[in-house]
Parts: structure tokens; sequence; C-alpha cells
């Protein structure tokens, strides 16, 4: 073997290792219209069936495809109150055929917008049947089109703070208030959404989560690409009720995008906003109250001020060249809390003693879920992910999860930082921790929005957090080591 020929091997190989070695991180970003063609539609979001005849502003699936150089993940979040996961399961199947990512990698959400299209059944609404279709095919679309935007990026993440918008909604009152309950027990020690700066109220029953994670990606350039937003509360409201509208959640992006003058980046810049844990957090000031305001105002006053937050956090990101990818998803059984015999009979003699529905009588609405309620099986099937992204993590919830589960696995996550992102890959109602079911109140009542067993939040806090171990004790393999 000549020195020439050595030399000349050494370089070839070496060419070859760094050929294997050299991942790139990229990114790409859609955000894609999810509302209705046709008017009028029913609208979710109330207890008795509404129907809107406009859309105030668009509703959007707003997809963020991210890829390490090996591993693919697909981030969805919709604006609509919550979704089916017969919805999300056909609609990542379509993406995954079209993209090669995984189903298994793809984490779809929804807002919790509560004038978005009716497409989940919940107490009086009717599902807009003919708009699931529609929904499905453009929820899989906005996953493809962002996964043929992928190019070549850079990432990363800071937390923001804004205690100044979210406050619990579960109240203790003072010894003596009668707090009553559609089911007549009598044994709820809180109250949900009471009159503000009432002397009545005593104390909130719980705490809050004032954080606002902030993940974005940039092209190699500088040019912002998309900014994932996380923040703990339940929605706004003061919307009209004949009017769809994407809520605070969709104001947030428009105007976090003119405050770092990214309205004319090409492709489009997306913005989201995911929703924490804020199943008993909301935006009223239960120790003030607030005055009446024009529709729409407290939104925007709302999406302004926790977006000027994330501006805030996004400003301090140092964004990285490339980290590592990695996904974990499971499914576990868990119970249903189905009506006795006697609470059927109860519910059945209300509604014979009662005219044809709709009702506004909160005893015949859930006289009326409890009957649907002893159709159900006795346990339900429910997705849960964890994904790792570089040292940061996020988890999943397909319930309206209270405060209170966040925040424990946010400080037992192995992970710095971690938040969950709620009502993803399906919806099975609130998730209250068992001592918050003990307070009963009105995420507590059995109902579709309300239905699984109180042991639920353990189990699902507990395999998240062993999702997360899992990805924390199998790290991956930077490119320059492998």
């Amino acid at each position: 073997m000549t020195l020439a020929w050595f030399a000349l091997s050494i370089c070839v190989t070496g060419v070859a290792m760094a050929a294997d070695t050299d991942k790139v991180f990229r990114a790409g970003a859609v955000a894609i219209d999810i509302t209705p063609e046709t008017f009028p539609v029913s609208s979710s979001g109330s207890m008795t069936h509404r129907t809107a005849k406009q859309a105030h502003d668009p509703l959007h699936a707003r997809c963020l495809v991210l890829n390490d150089g090996e591993t693919s993940i697909a981030l969805v979040t919709c604006d609509s109150c919550m979704i089916p996961r017969e919805i999300y399961d056909s609609a990542k199947q379509m993406a995954a055929e079209a993209t090669g990512i995984a189903t298994d990698h793809i984490l779809c959400s929804a807002t919790h917008t509560h004038t978005a299209v009716s497409v989940a059944p919940t107490f009086q609404s009717l599902v807009e049947q003919d708009y699931l279709p529609f929904l499905t095919k453009r929820i899989a679309e906005g996953i493809v089109q962002a996964h043929a935007q992928l190019e070549p990026a850079r990432i990363g993440w800071a937390i923001g703070n804004n205690p100044n918008q979210v406050f619990n909604r579960r109240w203790f009152l003072r010894p003596g208030v009668e707090i009553n309950d559609p089911f007549d027990l009598g044994t709820d020690r809180v109250r949900v959404n009471p009159s503000a700066n009432s002397p009545t109220l005593l104390q909130p029953a719980g705490p809050v989560d004032p954080e606002v994670p902030v993940l974005a990606v940039q092209a190699l350039d500088g040019r912002p690409i998309a900014m994932w937003a996380n923040y703990s509360l339940h929605y706004v409201g003061g919307v009209p009720p004949e009017s769809l509208s994407a809520d605070y959640f969709g104001e947030f992006a428009r105007q976090f995008t003119n405050m770092i003058d990214a309205g004319e980046s090409e492709p489009p810049f997306v913005a989201t906003m995911t929703n924490g844990t804020s199943g008993n957090i909301n935006n009223i000031n239960f120790f003030e109250g607030r005055d009446h305001q024009q529709p729409f105002e407290q939104i925007r006053l709302v999406a302004n001020d926790v977006a000027a937050s994330a501006r805030v956090a996004y400003q301090r990101i140092q964004f990285e060249d490339w980290v590592p990818l990695a996904m974990r998803e499971t499914e576990i059984e868990l119970g249903v809390r189905r009506p006795t015999a006697d609470e059927v009979a109860r519910a059945e003699q209300l509604i014979a003693e009662s005219s044809p529905g709709p009702w506004s009588d909160r005893r015949l609405i859930y006289a009326g879920e409890t009957l649907e309620l002893a159709e159900y099986l006795p346990t339900v099937k429910v997705k849960l992910q964890a994904i790792r992204i570089g040292e940061l993590a996020i988890v999943s919830s397909p319930c309206e999860t209270f405060v209170e589960t966040g925040l424990a696995i946010k400080q037992s996550s192995p992970f710095k930082p971690t938040f969950t992102i709620e009502l993803a890959n399906g919806y099975n109602g609130y998730l209250p921790p068992p001592d918050q079911h003990a307070l009963g109140g009105y995420e507590t009542w059995r109902a579709k929005s309300s239905y699984l067993a109180v042991d639920a939040e353990p189990q699902i806090r507990e395999t998240l957090l062993n999702l997360l171990d899992d990805l924390k004790q199998s790290p991956p393999v930077s490119p320059a080591r492998r």
C-alpha cells in the first residue's frame, strides 16, 4: 500500500463519515383555514344548541413539522372547542400516507374556543355532521403542506410569565352559603364561576399557572418560521352568540406576528397558542370583577397582554442549529362514572314530568346527560403522548385538565422546561384530581363533559411522567457522535 493511496483512502473515508454524521435540522409550518364554507352551522361551547350565521374571524389548523435528520414530528392546533379522537385518527392516517410521518409522531389538539363549529357531542349541542369530513381533510392537508415546506432551520425556546390573565374559577364560599347542584345532592363544597367581588367569596380552591412557554423555529438567515406558545387559560369569550371566532387564541397569533414584524414573511410566519392545563382556570378576576365591555374587547386585551409576554420570552431564545427529536405514545384504559339504576330512574322521572327539550333548567339538562351516560361502556381508552425536543419536553392530555396536574408534571418532569397541551388526540371531558373531585363543582358533575373515573387523573399523570422518564433514559445521539 503506497502512502498516497493510504492518504486518499483516509480522505475518502472522512468525506463519507462526514456525509453520514452531518445532520440538518429542518422545519416547516402552515396555518390552514378550517372556517366552514357554508352557514349557518351549529356552534359549540354552550349547554343549549346554538347556531352561528357568520365567522367574525377565520378559524385555522396551525401545523408545524420538525425533522432532525432522522425523526419527524408534527404538531397541530385547531381552532375548535374539542375534537373527537376519530377525526384526529383519520386525519393522521391521511397525513402519514402522504408524508411518511408516523401517526404516533403527530400531536393534534384543540384550542378550546367556545365559538367554533360543534364537532363533538356535548350537552344539547348538535354536531355539524357535514363539517366533519372537511375538518378531517383540512387537518391532513395542513400537515402535508407544512411537511412540503421543510427547510433548514434553527430552533430554541424560553419561558415567559403572565399572571395577569389567569384566575382559578373554583371558590370556597363563606360558611352557611348554599351551593346547589343539578342532582340535588347538596354535597358540593365549591362554587364554579361565582359572582365576582361578592361578600360570599372566601378564597380560590386552587392555584394558577402563569408560565408562557415559547418554542420557535427560524430559517438559517433568521427569517421567522413559526412560534408555538402555551398558556393555561380556558378561553376568554365575549363573542356574540351568532358568530364564530377563534377567541383570544387567534387574536394572539395575529398580535404576536405584528409584534415581531413577521407579517411579510414568505412562506407566511405561523404563530400559535396552545391550551395548557386550564380545566379550572379562566379570565375572570373574581377578586375585583370588571366593567361591561363591547364584544371582542376582552379578547383583544388578553391577547395583547399575553402576546407581549411571549415576545419578551421570544427575545431571550438562544437558537440552536440542531437538537434531537423523540416521541412516545401509549394508550391506557380508564374507568367511566356511569349512573346507578336509582340515578337513571330519577332522570327518567324528571324528563317525563317536563316539556320536550331543549331545556334551560340544569336539572333537566343533567337528567338528559345521565340517560346518555347510562349507555356508555364501563371503560374508555385514551391516547397519551410525550415529545422530546432537545431538553424541552411536551406532554399531551385528551382532557380539560386541571392546573394542578400541569404544575405537578412540570415539577416532576426530568426535562426542564416541560409543558402540557390539553384537549389533544381526542376529547374525554374534565380531569379533576381526586381531591378536587371530593369538593364537587361543575367540572365534576357527571355528563358527557365529565365522565372519567375519580382515579383517572393519577393514572394519566403517572403515565405521562413514565413516558418522560423513558425519553430521558434513552437519549438520542448528537450528530457529532453518530
